[in-house]
């Protein structure tokens, strides 16, 4: 059979496929994804059944092991003042994971929300929209939670949560508001406004379901960029307090003995590297798959 013919078959073979089939086909092709991806899930197994396999909890100490390389006894070692590395690294490890989460899931879901409104009301609605859109995109979103970081200390980790998702969804609001714009013109969208259904069925119906593309492939990166701003804003003492801990906070605690005493910041700081790495290649992959111009067999 010559190149040709075997391109032409191929390509039918692709047109039989449905999307999602060929959507996971195109993602599990992409190798970086796909290493992303059991990475990740290593991560996250690691962060939630790890501590089980130590006798150690992370706010424990133990004062016959002060500053011990890793061992049979302490994995990753000791800190300063007893704590057990492994279990310190797997809680930080742990609530990175979940603000990451769902810091991503609150921010793309407001976006989204916001975005499918302004475009398919347009007029006054999408002006008010969009001029909140703008205010929140010149203010300094990390000095205004440094400035607020005292309203959460010794409090809630949540209250957190919702600063970080307060300034991460305007970018995508506007994506989403553009593309919604042209989804509101098309038949089917005329066709279901015609027949009488409200505003917001529409809206959650119609536009949002046909943008979930792009939302899928927001939602994966914000967990990424979550975690780093996490780590950078636990790092300078404005994230998650004392006395929980998050990779940031380990790796502040960790960074002037680095040269000295490695494992007290090496394990952490490995950890959220390879995190944040594995989250870029999923999402790396998930735009690739998910691109609707890239739907050809190769």
């Amino acid at each position: 059979m010559s190149t040709v013919e075997l391109s032409a078959a191929s390509l039918e073979q692709s047109r039989r496929l449905s999307r999602g089939q060929l959507v996971r086909r195109r993602f599990f092709r992409n190798k970086l994804a796909v290493v992303g991806l059991f990475v990740l899930a290593f991560m996250f197994l690691l962060a939630f059944i790890g501590p089980f396999f130590t006798k150690h909890k992370w706010d424990q100490l133990d004062f016959f092991y002060l500053l011990t390389p890793p061992s049979r006894e302490h994995f990753f070692g000791t800190s300063q003042i007893g704590g057990d590395i492994y279990a310190l690294t797997l809680r930080g490890l742990q609530k990175s994971l979940i603000i990451g989460l769902l810091v991503a899931l609150f921010s793309t879901g407001l976006a989204a929300i916001v975005g499918a409104f302004a475009g398919y009301l347009g007029g006054r609605a999408d002006r008010s929209l969009m001029w909140l859109v703008d205010l929140l995109l010149v203010l300094p979103s990390f000095l205004l939670i440094a400035i607020m970081s005292p309203l959460y200390r010794g409090r809630t980790w949540l209250v957190f949560v919702v600063l970080l998702a307060a300034f991460g969804w305007m970018i995508t609001a506007r994506i989403v508001r553009g593309m919604a714009f042209s989804l509101r013109e098309r038949d089917f969208i005329r066709a279901a406004r015609y027949m009488g259904m409200p505003t917001r069925k529409i809206v959650f119906r119609h536009l949002i379901p046909n943008l979930a593309s792009i939302l899928i492939i927001d939602a994966t990166l914000n967990v990424g960029g979550t975690i780093l701003s996490e780590t950078g804003l636990s790092y300078l003492g404005f994230g998650v307090q004392p006395p929980d801990v998050s990779l940031g906070s380990l790796i502040a605690e960790g960074t002037q003995s680095a040269l000295t005493y490695p494992w007290l910041f090496c394990f952490a700081g490995g950890a959220l590297i390879f995190t944040v790495l594995a989250v870029s290649f999923i999402g790396d992959g998930l735009r690739d798959a998910l691109d609707p111009g890239s739907f050809k067999s190769k």
